[in-house]
């Protein structure tokens, strides 16, 4: 039972109050400022409506950019951005307020001005000592994480009242949460607290539901074909995935086939900040050689979970992002610890998520999960788009959590809310994997009239029918050593000076060049490649992708290749399997102009 908490003064109207907690939120009356003429409240010194954005770390940043089309095309409004000292994670915070061109303002300068509205998304720091009624919003979802040594006992992190209520002061004048199960959280650890707060929604979740329509666009961008994206996310501090497991992007890379799985990796922006970018890249080397998506801090990692076919996540609640848009499939990857609180929505996704104990059980663990799983955790984290069914009683549905915000937001300011309607920005296209694999382990299996290829990246020690590179790309190493070479016809515009080779004169050059290689080709198109064994004729290779449900699938043809090379020499039809799915390949002497075609 909580201690009697001492009461305020200056109840205005409020929403979605717990049981027992008061029908209403409290103002505090140092910041209730009287109306003037024009609708604006009146600051004693003839200002505009000036909102400062008090960021304590860069993932506390990124949320409050999520909430700024709440204040778009309204010259009324200024947007001045600070950066609260104390937290180890601050680094990457200015920066990015730099990156998006907005203007910010030393602590001490924010703590001498006074504002109509401090918008915060980390109740932590001195922010009791700024000028203004502050405005928190969380920075996660769920409350899922309480962390010992700070704060009070067992409090999740986000609603903890020694947090929001420093030294007995009052609480935020609001208190913006994204589901009313978390009010009634909060009124168990202080009514005075929860009577500050109001449901609302979360903006990051409703730009991630926007975008939604965007992610074959996103997954074009990513290269991710028809192969399914499984992206690992992991949370920070020593209970995270990486810290705990952080060979697991590698060894899932060494044991996936290329050319039915890409994986992609989020990592929480506070590791981004305390392990620094280079340092993260090197420690993540082998996998993203191979390929991997490391998804960036601001927007990216969101575009890349929308792209996503399944996640592998510890007890961050990024999947429970993911769960509640596209409710695919989740593996476990967390081992116990202190810091997830039982009960918790990631605890329920964890529970009943299937546990995946090592990287060659990702396909089993894949088909152990129960669709719905992930929309049942996040249910009682967001409130979930009405047409699911799942929203609340009496509840807005997510769609609308900009729109509620605003209206708060400028209740507070004391300002009539723009005309032009608010809608969530749509996330940015990712950005494409920074390397991918120039050398292949390839195994084959050969079925009948059946020539089953697996790729794996060519660094990775593991039992092969020979090594395929692309020559120009893959080093001298991989080169000597390829049973295979390859290259393709993109290029860059030719220089003044310049030479070109055909398709038979650079087949032959490498055939002559490298001893070990026993068949070179030119990938032509999606659809079309050139090839040479050695001793024999020059071939042209068409290849007939499967339609699936009106569309028409694609491979990397220099896996065709490697099944061409595979098979005995004389056959005009190769019918390939690769990541799954058919591929015929017809066979048939090449043209002279096929032959003559400029590289």
């Amino acid at each position: 039972m909580p201690p009697k908490e001492p009461e305020e003064p200056g109840l205005i109207s409020g929403d979605f109050m717990p049981d027992g907690a008061p029908e209403a939120r409290i103002e505090p009356l140092e910041w209730t400022l009287r109306a003037t003429g024009d609708g604006r409240r009146a600051t004693g010194d003839g200002r505009g409506g000036s909102v400062l954005f008090a960021a304590r770390s860069a993932i506390a940043l990124y949320r409050l950019l999520d909430l700024l089309p709440v204040f778009a095309g309204d010259a009324r409004v200024s947007r001045v951005f600070t950066l609260v000292p104390g937290s180890d994670f601050g680094v990457d915070a200015l920066a990015a307020v730099e990156r998006v061109g907005a203007r910010s303002v030393p602590w001490d300068e924010a703590c001498r001005d006074t504002y109509e509205l401090i918008v915060t998304a980390s109740p932590k720091g001195e922010l009791h000592v700024l000028r203004g009624p502050r405005v928190l919003l969380p920075h996660g979802a769920g409350f899922g994480k309480t962390f010992h040594g700070e704060g009070s006992a067992d409090a999740p992190s986000g609603l903890d009242p020694e947090y929001l209520m420093p030294h007995g002061g009052p609480p935020p004048a609001l208190h913006a949460l994204a589901h009313p199960g978390q009010i009634d959280r909060l009124a168990a650890l202080s009514p005075r607290a929860a009577a500050r707060a109001a449901v609302v929604g979360d903006p990051t979740l409703e730009r991630i539901l926007a975008s939604l329509p965007l992610r074959e666009s996103f997954r074009a961008a990513l290269g991710t074909g028809a192969r399914r994206l499984i992206v690992l996310t992991s949370t920070w501090g020593g209970e995270s995935l990486l810290r705990r497991r952080p060979d697991l992007p590698f060894e899932l890379a060494a044991r996936l086939p290329q050319d039915a799985y890409q994986l992609g990796l989020i990592v929480h922006p506070n590791e981004w900040s305390r392990t620094g970018e280079f340092e993260l890249s090197e420690r993540l080397a082998p996998a993203l050689d191979a390929g991997m998506v490391l998804a960036r801090p601001y927007e990216d990692w969101a575009s890349v979970l929308v792209a996503a076919d399944a996640l592998i996540t510890d007890h961050g609640s990024t999947a429970l992002y993911y769960a509640a848009a596209l409710d695919g499939p989740v593996l476990a990857a967390y081992d116990g610890g202190d810091e997830l609180i039982p009960g918790s929505p990631m605890a329920e996704l964890l529970a009943h998520a299937p546990h995946l104990d090592g990287a060659g059980e990702v396909e089993e663990a894949l088909e152990r999960y129960r669709v719905g799983t992930g929309r049942a955790a996040a249910a009682s984290a967001f409130l979930l788009p009405a047409a699911t069914g799942a929203t609340a009683a009496g509840a807005p549905d997510q769609g609308s959590a900009l729109e509620r915000l605003r209206l708060e937001l400028y209740r507070l300011i004391g300002l009539s809310p723009p005309v032009a309607p608010v809608t969530a920005r749509l996330l940015p296209i990712p950005a494409p994997p920074s390397r991918t694999p120039s050398a292949f382990a390839v195994r084959v299996r050969l079925d009948g009239d059946e020539t089953h290829v697996e790729r794996f990246p060519g660094h990775v020690d593991a039992p092969a029918h020979h090594l395929a590179a692309e020559y120009g790309v893959a080093g001298e190493r991989h080169s000597q050593s390829a049973a295979l070479l390859y290259r393709r016809t993109e290029r860059a515009a030719a220089a003044a000076y310049s030479v070109e080779w055909t398709v038979d004169g650079w087949i032959s050059h490498v055939l002559d060049s490298y001893p070990g290689c026993r068949t070179a080709g030119v990938v032509l198109s999606p659809v079309h490649c050139a090839t040479r064994v050695r001793g024999g004729s020059l071939l042209s290779v068409r290849i007939e992708p499967p339609r699936e449900n009106g569309r028409i699938v694609h491979s990397d043809p220099a896996a065709v290749l490697s099944a061409v090379h595979a098979r005995p020499a004389g056959v005009s039809r190769v019918t390939c399997v690769i990541g799954g799915r058919r591929y015929e390949a017809h066979l048939s002497p090449a043209t002279a102009e096929e032959a003559g075609r400029i590289l």
